[in-house]
């Protein structure tokens, strides 16, 4: 069972060779006294070719057995160019069968139509896929490229508890029970926030660890309940040179895994801008339909829909794609339901045709308004125009959805092309209507922009932080700040987060007394390790590039996890369930 070389790797150089070679059965083909097999392992393919003295050995044979087969490398009369090993086939002199296979419930190749359920019942399988297992060979590829970066630039790799307090961040929490301690729990960390932060306090000055994460939280394409992040701390570092760190180390990822040199440095947008511009704070720079404020040509309208939304302090924006004067009503309907699915109120749509404004609101706008919308959009005859109305924040995210919606519809974004880009100067907190209270942005830790200080105590929403993302392609690949690293401002964020001093107290006194000893002024970030190799592998979800995911019901097809556990280990826990 000794093999010579893998499957990926004979040439013409090597013909004249007698090699041993071990591998997955990918295709047989009988042609009565000649059997072709197509040998596989994780480095590719080899024909074998079995004449009349090893057909015996292989009449039985069938997909997804693995063969053991010596023989001589040889040149292939008919060569395929699409396989590096096309120009030769091994000539088997001996094959012998290592184990034998159940006939699988799908095809192991790189095209397959199974369903996703079937496929993540059976992933040891799907993990056979040619196609898959590149995708995780890229992520490790992404991962050594970050270690060596970090490495070279003096970071030391820390592991930090899985087994933690309970210090919810926006999400819900994990829950552990302890055995030992009846009615306590751990949580299962949703980030090494304070684990990182606490190592700054402690004087190590550049941390990094590819981190274990979890959120109970519901599932889409790119979300997990478990994920990985590259965390990154550092100390006496400015927010320029984090983001200049942070720049330096995906320059080497993309030379590394792609090949490619990116520009640096990245551009940066201010958080209101890349808002009022692009109506995302993760835009998708690599077109450029952008979003036009027209409050002011409307800020006497008598249009009720927009009276409406500039009684909300808010403001009405507009978005105008060309070459969509056919559009019909059934269309305009979908976009219409898709603006208010991301918070609009509703969505006035009008068409440019023959140099006159049409649509079902044009009736309630005077000629001052009319020729205002003309001038201020610079329309053209065939441009469809979008208006939404009301609070700012939801006006921009509504309209900010269409537009990534015709970015797709209408092919405008460039093919083959990976725009970075910062947004920066994020809100430090988010006033919850519902709630009645702050929330912060990032999270509790992220340091106030010291200009913007004395607006704690006035008018917190108009706060800003030293808080920084990191977008690519209209990803978010991750995030971080400067922190707070004084025990008096940190207890001040947490009371205007409606946190009580006892609330503070048990949740963050650890915390809060760490803070009291020479911290050092710190700041660092997280990347998302799935979402980087999600992206540089071109794949549509997260699970493509996560060896054993969750479905979208949080569920694992293959082990059937979660499942119920017996009534012995609920007691040891002290747990009894509630139907």
């Amino acid at each position: 069972m000794n093999r010579t070389h893998n499957n990926g790797e004979l040439r013409l150089a090597d013909v004249g060779k007698k090699v041993t070679l071990i591998g997955w059965v990918g295709k047989r083909r009988n042609l009565g006294s000649l059997v072709f097999i197509d040998l596989r392992d994780r480095y590719g393919y080899t024909q074998i070719l079995c004449d009349e003295n090893t057909t015996e050995a292989v009449k039985s044979v069938r997909n997804e057995y693995i063969l053991s087969v010596t023989g001589e490398v040889v040149e292939r009369k008919d060569k395929n160019p699409k396989l590096p090993t096309g120009e030769i086939e091994v000539k088997a002199e001996k094959v012998e069968i290592i184990n034998t296979a159940a006939t699988t419930p799908f095809i192991i190749a790189d095209e397959t139509d199974a369903l996703e359920d079937t496929r993540l019942k059976y992933r040891y399988l799907d993990l056979r896929r040619p196609v898959l297992q590149q995708k995780l060979f890229t992520r490790a590829k992404i991962v050594k490229a970050m270690h060596e970066y970090l490495d070279a630039n003096e970071f030391i790799e820390v592991e930090t508890p899985v087994l933690a307090k309970s210090t919810p961040e926006g999400a819900r929490d994990y829950l552990v029970p302890s055995r030992v301690h009846p009615g306590c729990f751990y949580a299962l960390p949703q980030s090494p926030q304070q684990f990182k932060q606490l190592l700054m306090v402690a004087g190590f000055e550049r941390y990094y660890q590819v981190a274990r994460c979890f959120r109970d939280e519901d599932l889409r394409a790119d979300r997990q309940l478990d994920f990985t992040q590259l965390d990154i701390e550092t100390s006496f570092l400015s927010q320029d040179e984090i983001l200049t760190l942070t720049e330096g180390l995906l320059k080497k990822v993309m030379k590394d895994v792609k090949g490619i040199d990116i520009e640096t440095p990245f551009r940066r947008f201010k958080y209101v801008d890349a808002m009022n511009m692009y109506g995302s704070d993760k835009p998708d720079t690599r077109f450029e339909l952008k979003l036009q404020d027209v409050t002011e040509i409307f800020r006497n309208s008598e249009f009720k829909a927009f009276e409406e939304g500039l009684a909300e302090k808010g403001a009405i924006k507009a978005l105008v794609v060309d070459h969509c004067e056919n559009y019909s009503r059934k269309e305009q309907d979908k976009l219409t339901d898709l603006a208010k699915k991301n918070g609009a109120n509703g969505l006035v749509i009008l068409k440019y045709q023959n140099d006159e404004l049409e649509g079902s609101a044009v009736k309630f706008f005077s000629e001052e308004e009319k020729e205002g919308l003309k001038n201020a959009l610079n329309l053209t005859n065939g441009d469809m125009i979008m208006i939404c109305s009301g609070r700012w924040i939801k006006t921009c995210t509504a309209l900010g959805a269409l537009r990534s919606h015709f970015g797709k519809a209408l092919g405008l974004i460039k093919p083959d092309t990976y725009d970075f880009l910062w947004i920066v100067e994020f809100p430090m907190f988010e006033w919850s209507a519902e709630d009645n209270r702050y929330y912060s942005e990032h999270h509790p830790f992220t340091r106030p922009m010291d200009e913007d200080l004395p607006l704690l105590d006035t008018d917190p929403e108009q706060v800003r932080s030293y808080a920084y993302d990191v977008v690519l392609n209209g990803y978010e690949l991750g995030g971080g700040s400067l922190r707070i690293y004084d025990c008096d401002l940190q207890e001040k964020i947490f009371e205007l987060l409606s946190l009580s001093k006892e609330e503070i107290q048990n949740r963050f006194g650890f915390f809060i007394d760490a803070l009291k000893y020479g911290t050092p002024p710190h700041g660092g970030l997280a990347l998302g390790l799935d979402r980087v190799a999600m992206i540089l592998t071109g794949s549509e979800s997260l699970r493509d590039v996560i060896a054993f995911p969750k479905n979208a019901s949080a569920k694992d097809p293959m082990s059937d996890a979660p499942t119920e556990v017996d009534q012995k280990q609920l007691d040891e826990l002290h747990i009894k369930i509630v139907k």
